[in-house]
């Protein structure tokens, strides 16, 4: 079994459903008294969080950069970013070190490439939502049509997460919000929706769509485990 190694802390409440779904996961694929050889680097969000409202993306890069490089020295075997948005920053955390790196949008891709799906909702983070380094890497590498909400749902959907999901906060009317988003991508063409930030699976659920979920989290940690049994 290979060492994954996490940059977490992004928020740490998503943090924590990586380590847990990891941890099922090995444990229904091994049995027994099994669980997944890894290790957690978890950076302080308020400060990435502050980075990213003033774009200072180089900045958060050091941050990302340093953590992927002490992972990597304390025997990692492969990085996962437990984070959609600081995705943005995935090459060069790749280009400075030296062990792979699974890249969130690709796992999610992949999934959605198998059920034959081509136009595609995507919710996440504004950054997520609105800059090329996600919808365009799923547009030019896995030929997807990419829909996102309009400005005013793009808006909410970003308040919600930074100031509900990241605190741990769940509320069934922002819930609600996020169904009606749903059903206008839906209503636009979306044959599935893309949970584009690792918050957003503590809020809405597979009930809360006509069309197929791929939760982002879920999804980059079973294929960090199978990564990690030499499976993929």
């Amino acid at each position: 079994m290979k060492t994954i190694g996490l940059i977490g802390g992004m928020s740490w409440e998503s943090s924590l459903e990586y380590y847990r779904i990891i941890n099922e996961t090995i444990k229904q694929k091994l049995g027994g008294f099994h669980s997944a050889k890894c290790l957690l680097y978890s950076v302080d969000f308020a400060e990435v969080e502050e980075m990213q409202k003033l774009g200072k993306w180089q900045d958060a890069a050091q941050i990302m950069i340093a953590a992927a490089q002490n992972l990597e020295r304390g025997g990692a075997d492969f990085i996962i970013l437990c984070t959609n948005t600081m995705h943005k920053l995935a090459d060069e955390i790749q280009a400075n070190i030296h062990i792979p790196f699974l890249h969130i949008a690709d796992a999610t891709a992949k999934m959605i490439k198998i059920a034959g799906l081509n136009t595609i909702g995507l919710l996440g983070t504004r950054f997520t939502m609105e800059h090329d380094f996600y919808k365009g890497r799923l547009i030019e590498k896995f030929g997807f049509k990419i829909l996102i909400p309009n400005d005013a749902d793009r808006e909410r959907i970003h308040q919600i997460i930074y100031t509900e999901l990241c605190l741990g906060v769940v509320k069934p009317e922002s819930r609600e919000e996020y169904k009606k988003v749903i059903a206008k991508l839906i209503r636009e063409g979306a044959q599935g929706i893309i949970l584009g930030c690792t918050e957003i699976e503590l809020l809405v659920h597979e009930e809360d769509s006509a069309v197929p979920l791929y939760p982002t989290t879920r999804i980059h940690a079973q294929t960090a485990v199978a990564y990690a049994l030499g499976e993929l």
